[in-house]
């Protein structure tokens, strides 16, 4: 019997994966897609799912020196089956700035790029040596800069009528960082005229046969395009909707080898349904509305990964290692002094914390002066994949939060916000809620929560409203993992504000659900009006709590139906409803 394939968590090298016995998800048959679009191509994703394997299997397939090893890489690959023409005909030269550092002077920027650059290009040369005589070798080697170097590759390689294929992984990660630790001035000298950055796309315009670039963000793409073209944006071409990423019928099929391979003892269809509101839900077309949607597969794999070593699914669903993208969120609320602009882009995360979803023209690029216009900002939002496209209104995207992993990161973001205004102690909250999942024991918790609500907004410049609440109650209910929080949840004729629902998957002991309806009013709202507001509030709490779905999702628990309501930053009502 043949050894169980490894798991490719954390593991993006290509050549590795297929050579070392790891489980590996199919996507050769994109190759012919790229190789029949545009010869110079750009594909956005966010972090974590599969941009850089991707790029391995086509520098693998593309690159001459692999020739006589096709079939050991890609016999048992769709591609394997269907080659192309093209194949191993390039010589590759492959760049990844997300190696190169960030930090410092603008010299020592330079100095860092054109370092990296340099052993990128000497590296190319010494793989490629047998195809170059020792003079030209001697020649490129020995310019004293990358851009010389470069440009000394491109008349040798083009005199030899050698084809040159340029792969760039991360190619806004550099300059990224620059932006976000040192602003737009010094961004904007080494994107624009002759900055160091922008100077080396401009060699590479006309150098090689075909490009392939990727990237999380287009910033840094709309400061270049005037020294460097890209033919074809593809990333949201329908037909690359499901290039990176898992699709349902590719992570059954994994999870089936791995039953039928004795590692895991739950059906996949358990394990996926447990699975899929965490993880699933990506949409990057909107002409893929239609399809079904992609998971992250990073996550996918994490979750896979526990399933495997312990028995059974991970305490928290969340990986630690996508924890750290709504770092950038900060850096672009706060990334210049103008507080009505960060303001603004922290009311967009209200927003969307508040509703799930919202509007958004969505911007392909943008130059960096103009990441503080709130569209671009929204754009921005997709790109890093903490929104995903749910559906189009009056000619707008509408993009949601695609679901809990990224919902749950939200919270974490506005907690940290709401903290640094006025710090609750978070212990104390702990112990409330746990009182409130396993004893029933609501009201000390949303007591606390209304006392917390009213101190921090005395101290802050949040817009009154019932969004507002909504977002600080979502982040400070987010502490714990008892429940999964249903956020405008369809009910019978309407949608509940909230239901906490028990993780019965982890914790199988909690023994009580929460169905709660919010209320805002205004400061100048009269006791006849607050009256009208509770009574509607109550009718739609018994209403609701009819419906079967919600009923099945709080079987074997205690539904308790909770009426929140607040005037301004007050909570004047805080009551549970019965017949």
């Amino acid at each position: 019997m043949s050894k169980i394939r490894k798991l490719p968590y954390g593991t993006s090298d290509f050549r590795q994966i297929i050579k070392g016995n790891y489980y590996y998800v199919d996507k050769s048959r994109y190759i012919d897609m790229v190789e029949d679009s545009p010869v110079n191509l750009l594909f956005i994703r966010p972090r974590r799912f599969g941009k850089s394997l991707f790029l391995g299997m086509l520098d693998a397939y593309y690159d001459i020196l692999q020739k006589d090893r096709f079939d050991e890489l890609f016999g048992n690959l769709w591609i394997g089956q269907h080659p192309t023409e093209e194949r191993n005909s390039y010589q590759i030269l492959r760049f990844d700035f997300s190696n190169v550092g960030g930090a410092g002077s603008l010299e020592e920027l330079k100095e860092n790029f054109n370092r990296y650059c340099n052993r990128v290009v000497n590296g190319f040369m010494e793989k490629y040596a047998a195809y170059y005589s020792a003079r030209d070798f001697d020649w490129i080697i020995n310019a004293s800069t990358a851009r010389d170097k470069l440009i000394t590759l491109d008349l040798t390689a083009k005199r030899l009528e050698y084809p040159l294929y340029l792969i760039i992984d991360e190619y806004d990660n550099f300059t990224n960082i620059v932006l976000g630790e040192h602003g737009q001035d010094k961004f904007e000298q080494i994107t624009h005229a002759s900055g160091f950055y922008r100077d080396i796309f401009k060699i590479f315009k006309g150098m090689f046969y075909r490009i392939f670039l990727t990237g999380v963000s287009p910033v840094t793409l709309d400061d270049l395009t005037s020294g460097f073209n890209i033919d074809w944006n593809i990333s949201t071409t329908k037909r690359f909707n499901a290039m990176l990423g898992f699709s349902e019928t590719e992570v059954r099929e994994m999870f089936q080898y791995y039953k039928e391979a004795g590692a895991l003892t739950a059906e996949p269809d358990a394990l996926i349904a447990d699975m899929r509101p965490w993880y699933d839900n990506y949409c990057f077309s909107r002409d893929s509305l239609d399809e079904p949607r992609v998971f992250n597969s990073d996550m996918v794999l994490y979750y896979l990964g526990r399933w495997i070593d312990t028995g059974k699914a991970p305490e928290d669903m969340l990986d630690k290692n996508v924890r750290t993208d709504f770092n950038k969120l900060k850096m672009l609320v706060r990334l210049d002094k103008n507080q009505t602009l960060g303001g603004q882009r922290m009311s967009v995360i209200e927003e969307i914390t508040a509703h799930e979803e919202i509007s958004v023209d969505l911007k392909t690029s943008f130059p960096a002066y103009q990441i503080m216009e709130i569209e671009n900002y929204r754009s921005l939002l997709y790109y890093f994949g903490v929104l995903t496209i749910s559906g189009v209104y009056r000619g707008r995207l509408r993009m949601r939060i695609p679901n809990n992993s990224v919902r749950k990161q939200y919270f974490n973001f506005m907690l940290d916000y709401y903290q640094e205004r006025h710090t609750a102690d978070l212990s104390i909250i702990g112990r409330l809620y746990e009182a409130m999942a396993y004893d029933g024991a609501w009201q000390p918790f949303f007591a606390f929560i209304g006392e917390t609500y009213k101190a921090n907004s005395s101290v802050r410049d949040a817009l009154e409203g019932e969004r507002n609440v909504q977002g600080f109650l979502k982040a400070y209910l987010s502490l714990a993992n008892y429940y999964l929080m249903k956020p405008e949840f369809e009910m019978n004729y309407g949608y509940g504000d909230l239901m906490l629902l028990p993780d019965k998957t982890r914790y199988p002991d909690v023994a009580h659900s929460y169905m709660v309806e919010l209320k805002y009013a205004k400061a100048d709202a009269t006791d006849a009006e607050m009256e009208a507001q509770r009574i509607d509030g109550r009718a739609q709490l018994l209403r609701y709590r009819e419906d079967k779905v919600a009923q099945r999702l709080a079987e074997g628990t205690q539904l308790h139906l909770l009426l929140l309501q607040f005037k301004t930053w007050t909570q004047v009502t805080c009551e549970e409803i019965d017949n």
